[in-house]
């Protein structure tokens, strides 16, 4: 089996309302699927993280640069290819765009190997810890309007009345607005309900810390980027300030760099995204690094149905830390807010949202060969844009 063709698919429309978070405001929703071909007639689908123009630039590295390099080669000789990848773009970037866009390509060769195999992609990974996933919902994104705090109080609350028994929401416009907004969605969900604080680091160690101090008060399961990824120290001394959980990871690329994370204690909880930080093969080994020092993983995820569906296999295939008759599980992040991608991609949805409904909170996993979904190339056709 050899592979034949490597296609970049950046999908685009435009929002009817405009969302945001710490960084920007946007009002177009974009993903970017990545096809590999074979010569057998199996194809692979993966994902790229990284939205609006930064999809094009993905585009170009995924057809331009890595195509020519593997051209030819095996699809299951999964780690030549990325080591073959990853030494030919090390002097050109070992982080950022260049691990984006080798993450799609990547995840694409897991799910040909899947259908080679005729077996779903946890099953490759040593097979499935759990049959059910607990998801949590994430929405409450920023907006600039003057009734924020009741939009997220209205939104928190409709998340919960979807079924999801945790969520998460965005902050970011300084102490006193974000404690307020804080403040608003947990008095409306009340305290039975999981809630996580998204920062997407807009804070100095020295901003968060207090802020940190009163979401501790408002029974906050963790705070997320509360500063800058290359912050290291500043996240080593949140964790050491704060008794809430300090997440992060998201922006982080390999096991290199998230060895730097994981050696210096630096986040409580781990938040690898697959489709940034080197796709399946690169996690696989990041995970044994948070592992291997007990560092809970609950992956990042936003994106398409591929996303999502990457990562169903992913938490299936996560070992329980550190292992117990009744173990804390794994949460499958969900995004909430409108996203045509991820609802209506799929040739058979996944329908996350009415599983949650249906099955108090919790998601079953993919049973088809290899990812277990397959893209609609009508949809692709219709929303495929140039750039």
């Amino acid at each position: 089996m050899k592979i034949t063709k490597i296609i970049s698919h950046v999908l685009q429309y435009d929002l009817e309302e405009e969302l945001g978070y710490s960084q920007q405001y946007y009002l177009k929703r974009t993903t970017h699927l990545v096809e590999v071909q074979t010569d057998v007639g199996i194809t692979g689908w993966g994902e790229c993280f990284g939205g609006g123009n930064v999809a094009f630039a993905n585009k170009a590295i995924v057809e331009k640069v890595i195509q020519p390099m593997i051209l030819g080669m095996n699809p299951l000789n999964r780690e030549v290819i990325w080591h073959t990848v990853y030494n030919l773009l090390r002097d050109h970037g070992q982080k950022g765009m260049p691990m984006q866009s080798l993450s799609g390509v990547d995840i694409a060769l897991w799910d040909i190997a899947g259908k080679a195999l005729n077996q779903p992609v946890y099953q490759l990974l040593g097979g499935a810890f759990r049959e059910r996933i607990p998801a949590y919902g994430y929405g409450m994104m920023l907006q600039r309007v003057p009734d924020l705090k009741e939009r997220f109080a209205d939104e928190a609350v409709a998340i919960r009345e979807k079924g999801f028994r945790a969520m998460k929401m965005k902050t970011g416009l300084g102490h006193k607005k974000d404690v307020e907004l804080v403040e608003a969605v947990r008095n409306a969900i009340g305290d039975d309900v999981g809630l996580m604080v998204d920062a997407n680091h807009a804070y100095t160690t020295r901003e968060a810390i207090p802020m940190g101090r009163e979401f501790e008060k408002l029974g906050v399961d963790w705070f997320e980027e509360p500063v800058a990824p290359e912050d290291y120290r500043g996240y080593r001394d949140l964790c050491e300030a704060l008794d809430l959980n300090i997440s992060g990871g998201e922006c982080e690329f390999t096991r290199w760099g998230h060895r730097e994370l994981i050696q210096n204690r630096c986040v409580d909880i781990l938040q690898p995204e697959v489709c940034a930080l080197g796709g399946i093969t690169e996690y696989q080994k990041v995970l044994a690094l948070a592992t291997a020092n007990f560092i809970p993983v609950i992956n990042h995820v936003w994106g398409s149905a591929v996303a999502v569906g990457t990562n169903l296999h992913l938490l299936a295939a996560l070992p329980d830390l550190p292992g117990a008759a009744h173990p804390v599980q794994p949460m499958l992040e969900y995004d909430t807010t409108p996203n045509r991608f991820r609802e209506e991609l799929l040739t058979e949805p996944l329908r996350i949202q009415e599983q949650v409904a249906e099955n108090g909170g919790t998601v079953a996993l993919p049973k088809g060969p290899g990812l277990g979904i397959e893209p609609d190339r009508d949809f692709i056709k219709h929303f495929e844009v140039d750039a």
